[in-house]
């Protein structure tokens, strides 16, 4: 089973949306297995966007990104971080399908509600940031 990992952020997080995008997640046929909720130090922030160190917005998405709590996740399913991006919906909430996550809960490209793994390889490095294995689960959903 493939893993994904999820982020909420702080813009979602401080409106209240945390259940309303779990859901869409797990309506998508995704299973949670691991959930925390922190407040990312500028030093973990660098770490998981160190991709964009440099970029003109770098110093604006740390400071964002640090703002107010976040909700980390990760989903487990067939082709999880394919179907977890379709669920999303595309970066810039203007072009996001509506029924996706961004589409109907993103503010702007920045503020877009979600940030998930890129791709399976991309996932495991962003998980290990964020959890150990113990505090992933493993279980059986019932149907």
């Amino acid at each position: 089973m493939e893993k994904t990992l999820i982020l909420i952020k702080p813009d979602a997080v401080i409106r209240g949306l945390n259940g309303a995008i779990i859901d869409r997640f797990e309506k998508a046929g995704l299973k949670l297995v691991a959930l925390k909720m922190l407040q990312l130090s500028k030093e973990m922030a660098g770490r998981h966007y160190a991709v964009h160190a440099g970029k003109p917005f770098f110093a604006g998405l740390i400071e964002y990104i640090t703002s107010a709590p976040i909700v980390a996740l990760v989903f487990e399913g067939d082709k999880a971080v394919e179907l977890a991006r379709k669920t999303m919906g595309a970066t810039d909430p203007a072009k996001a399908g509506k029924g996706t996550i961004r589409g109907d809960f993103g503010e702007n490209i920045e503020r877009n509600s979600v940030h998930g793994s890129d791709s399976p390889e991309n996932a495991g490095i962003e998980i290990k940031l964020f959890f150990s294995g113990f505090e992933q689960m493993d279980y059986q959903l019932k149907k």
